[in-house]
């Protein structure tokens, strides 16, 4: 009998285990890795501009070079300013130029060049307000279909 006991409680730590973990990873900004990353158009009062398929502003950070993340050599850049990343291919939405869709060798989304971040303190779809935002050692812009900065 102590056995069953002895067993129904290892059982039930793992069990607790492997909930904890599910939990913590539930937690992960959403934009980290995904298989598909779609970048569309959206007009906010700032003009067109790229966001993420759930709708999310995606920037650029001034501090990095073409092709290249400045971002993930900086403590905790990453946690506020999470890369679009994707396993394989990135997809152009309508009025995208899927021509300077590309990725980075650590397959983060780049558009002309630029690699593509969310915040992770955006509250919601078509938020503007931390365009120009000053952080990390750089500042913060959103990108339009030309991939051109929007101030």
């Amino acid at each position: 009998m102590k056995r069953t006991y002895a067993f129904l409680a290892v059982a039930l730590t793992g069990a607790a285990s492997a909930a904890t973990v599910a939990s913590a990873q539930s937690d992960l900004p959403a934009a980290h890795a995904s298989r598909t990353a779609t970048v569309q158009l959206r007009h906010t009062s700032l003009g067109s501009i790229l966001v993420s398929s759930s709708g999310r502003t995606l920037y650029e950070f001034t501090r990095d070079h073409a092709n290249k993340s400045s971002c993930a050599a900086i403590s905790g850049c990453s946690e506020v300013w999470p890369s679009l990343k994707v396993s394989g291919r990135p997809t152009a939405g309508p009025g995208i130029k899927a021509s300077l869709l590309s990725t980075t060798s650590g397959s983060q989304v780049t558009y002309a060049g630029h690699p593509l971040y969310t915040y992770s303190g955006d509250s919601g779809p078509g938020k503007t307000s931390y365009v120009g935002a000053k952080s990390f050692g750089g500042t913060w812009y959103a990108i339009n279909a030309s991939g051109g900065a929007v101030k």
